[in-house]
């Protein structure tokens, strides 16, 4: 017999940690002062790479979506009256309700496709054709596709704004965004332009970049912030794990790069661990990495936290999400605060939530 649970038994609801709560974004806007050029200047452009972006962008953005999740019942609604038009014809969870979330949250309104099987698309429409209706329906796209063309030919076609959810294993430019969002909130200093060695951090990417568009992302934002990365080491088994010229273009930019072949030797040096469960390989993908857990042979730094952007496997063990080093939650939470901040450019409304009452 199941037992029925009494919600009036249980105590109200609290953040098991500080990632949670306010007082880390509060932190950050601290850090930055308010300049909405770099935001106005991303007005009605489609946002296909993380090349899109600078410092200055990245940097802007952080500080409203601070400010977004800061003052989540005092903002205005920019968005009333648009309609966003979520475009996914490859399954997804977290990516595609953040943007219906965020969208929402700014007070419009979404039109989702979630089955490409449903649309035109099955019947041998173009992309092209697609993108001439969509120009009727909505006021931007939001498209995830496996193919690393189809948002470029869409691109083609569009007189709305488009963002790159994920092509194939080319980019994924919002899930680095929110990636860099969350290791602001977990430490402002990063953003300065000069960082001392002593607060540099050091970040291990588990997984093949060549084959990984988040990874891919990432690592051209942490490009621009290279002053504040000591080094990023790549644990891989495999021999070739960049990209053609990807290596080049990132150690170029700014980053040292070093390739381990085992995680838990590197576990006591790194600040950061980014895990991901899957590479895609072809028009699939497959599981990658080696497991991340508490255990006696692989020691996690104290203060070092972990990112995966989700859905996890059994790449990172569940014994750590009651842990210090739990900051992947943070991370999903963050991508709503971060993707609203980036619509809000994207429309033009950038001067309806700047210069909010009580901020300074």
């Amino acid at each position: 017999m199941v037992k029925k649970f009494n919600p009036l038994l249980k105590e109200p609801l609290q953040p098991k940690d500080d990632t949670a709560g306010i007082e880390r974004p509060l932190a950050l806007m601290e850090q930055i002062p308010e300049n909405p050029a770099p935001l106005v200047d991303l007005a009605n452009r489609p946002i296909l790479s993380a090349r899109q972006f600078d410092r200055e962008k990245v940097i802007q953005l952080s500080r409203l979506a601070a400010l977004y999740e800061t003052t989540p019942t005092r903002m205005q609604l920019p968005l009333t009256g648009k309609i966003l038009i979520n475009a996914f014809y490859e399954p997804s969870t977290r990516t595609r309700l953040s943007f219906e979330s965020a969208w929402h949250r700014l007070g419009g309104d979404v039109m989702s496709i979630t089955d490409p099987a449903t649309t035109g698309i099955a019947k041998g429409e173009t992309l092209a054709d697609v993108a001439e209706m969509f120009n009727n329906y909505g006021d931007l796209v939001v498209l995830r596709d496996g193919s690393e063309e189809a948002v470029y030919k869409m691109l083609e076609s569009l007189r709305i704004p488009i963002i790159n959810a994920g092509n194939g294993i080319d980019e994924h430019p919002t899930q680095g965004l929110a990636d860099l969002y969350t290791l602001f909130k977990w430490r402002p200093e990063l953003i300065a332009p000069k960082v001392p060695a002593e607060t540099q951090i050091r970040v291990g990417i588990v997984g093949i970049p060549g084959y990984m568009r988040t990874v891919r992302s990432l690592l051209l934002f942490l490009a621009l912030f290279a002053p504040a990365i000591k080094e990023v080491v790549v644990i891989c088994h495999q021999e070739d794990v960049f990209a053609k010229d990807q290596r080049e273009e990132l150690e170029l930019s700014g980053l040292t790069l070093r390739i381990a072949r085992h995680l838990n030797p590197e576990l006591p040096t790194l600040d950061v661990v980014y895990i991901n469960s899957i590479a895609w390989v072809g028009d699939s993908f497959e599981k990658l990495g080696e497991g991340l857990g508490l255990r006696q042979s692989s020691p996690l730094k104290p203060g070092a936290i972990i990112l995966h952007p989700l859905a996890r496997g059994e790449e990172l063990s569940t014994d750590l999400d009651n842990t210090e080093h739990n900051w992947y939650f943070a991370q999903a939470r963050g991508a709503v605060f971060m993707r609203m901040a980036l619509l809000t450019s994207l429309v033009q409304r950038i001067d309806q939530v700047m210069d909010t009452p009580g901020q300074s």
